[in-house]
């Protein structure tokens, strides 16, 4: 079964919002042996909605199509596919009256243009939506089936789990699973890990293996197909160790792990603590460290300091120091950490100064230079980064290289 979705909805076409419903549809059909083959968006516009389910109609025979049920004029997906499947819409009074319950437990007058809601496709299954307004739908016409969701993704998601998903299970008459397992990593780009692994891609089949980088990381996907999920896992096991033989220094996680989860865990494991000291994150660091809930267990304190005053008064920073090197300077940054651990008593200290643009660069020190230092006991270490990028990006890939030095001092650390 080949399954394709289109996600309808000109604010996803103008950037205005992202198509979260496409990127959760597609995580989990794999997991009931279904791949995906086709994305498509569409802008709310019958004529063009109805080519899309012309085309999608020609190669897939499961359609997702998420968005445009709303009460509004420009909610047209329940009319295009009512037209492109040549049936009538008709008004579905048990809609009607789940429709009008809603509003009145909470108090609220149903206006007329809700009624539209309560029209649905002859022939077409109900899909309640207890968190919304927009029921569901589901029909299939010359073996193609075709699941109508709203693009709300509170409302999608749960009808997802609890209504689509057993419908699909019923449907699909191949029993097979697709499992995967994500090495997450950081520290090394994604064409010097291609070249470590170039022969195992070239001779991959079940599993396959597929590497994707993102903001300051890169991740390799090992996808296998089988009857079940324990023999799925079971032909991932060997490729995930072969990796982690040739990668094994730059991988911190798996799945959904990331980099902050990750130094938390080892934080936790080893009873320690850690403070940050930041120049140029703007207590990114700091945040991304504390987002994980619990973190109050292993992280002491943050400190923000720009100014030359704050690095001398608060993390102890030598005048010498500031006016030989500057700021932006390994120096500086070795002091800022041992200084940061010093204040706040913590067992670790990341320390980050750099100069994240898109001003106050020089040909000695442009801008996306940024040191990075991680202070323990009676060692500190410093990294020097050349980051590319705007500022937004420079700073996150601060983050995320202070996080990866964090863990390989605490990984090597004797």
């Amino acid at each position: 079964m080949k399954a394709e979705i289109i996600a309808v909805g000109t604010e996803l076409l103008m950037g205005q919002i992202a198509n979260t419903n496409a990127q959760y549809i597609s995580a989990r059909l794999p997991l009931e042996g279904i791949g995906v083959y086709y994305h498509q968006v569409i802008g709310d516009n019958r004529a063009r909605l109805r080519e899309a389910l012309q085309l999608a109609s020609s190669r897939s025979s499961l359609v997702i199509l998420t968005g445009g049920l709303g009460p509004t004029e420009d909610d047209l997906t329940r009319e295009a596919v009512a037209d492109f499947l040549g049936k009538p819409l008709i008004l579905d009074p048990e809609v009607l009256a789940e429709l009008e319950a809603f509003f009145t437990q909470r108090g609220r007058t149903m206006s007329e243009n809700n009624r539209k809601q309560a029209m649905v496709i002859e022939g077409a299954m109900i899909l309640k939506n207890p968190r919304g307004t927009a029921p569901g739908m589901y029909i299939e016409q010359n073996g193609t089936h075709f699941f109508l969701l709203p693009g709300p993704p509170t409302e999608m998601r749960p009808m997802y789990e609890e209504q689509v998903v057993p419908l699909i299970r019923s449907l699909h008459g191949q029993k097979k699973t697709i499992r995967s397992r994500i090495l997450r990593m950081a520290g090394i780009g994604e064409s010097m890990m291609e070249m470590k692994i170039a022969d195992l891609i070239r001779k991959q089949s079940n599993p396959t293996i597929a590497p994707y980088a993102s903001e300051g990381e890169v991740s390799l996907r090992i996808t296998a197909q089988a009857e079940t999920e324990d023999q799925a896992y079971r032909l991932i096991a060997p490729v995930e160790q072969e990796l982690r033989n040739r990668l094994g220094t730059y991988i911190y996680g798996i799945d959904d792990e990331t980099l902050p989860v990750a130094v938390g865990k080892l934080l936790r494991e080893r009873k320690e603590t850690v403070s940050v000291a930041e120049s140029c994150t703007g207590g990114l660091l700091g945040a991304a460290i504390t987002d994980i809930p619990g973190s109050s267990d292993y992280f002491t304190a943050g400190y923000l300091t720009y100014s030359n005053r704050a690095k001398r008064e608060i993390l102890y920073v030598s005048e010498d120091i500031l006016n030989n090197y500057g700021a932006v300077s390994s120096e500086c940054a070795k002091a800022m950490a041992e200084g940061c651990r010093k204040r706040s008593q913590s067992d670790w200290a990341i320390a980050i100064t750099g100069i994240a643009g898109p001003g106050g660069g020089t040909p000695e020190k442009p801008v996306g230079l940024v040191y990075i230092a991680v202070s323990h006991k009676n060692e500190t270490v410093v990294h020097e980064h050349h980051f590319r990028g705007d500022r937004a990006q420079i700073r996150m890939r601060s983050v995320k290289a202070a996080l990866h030095a964090i863990l390989q001092c605490m990984k090597t650390e004797r």
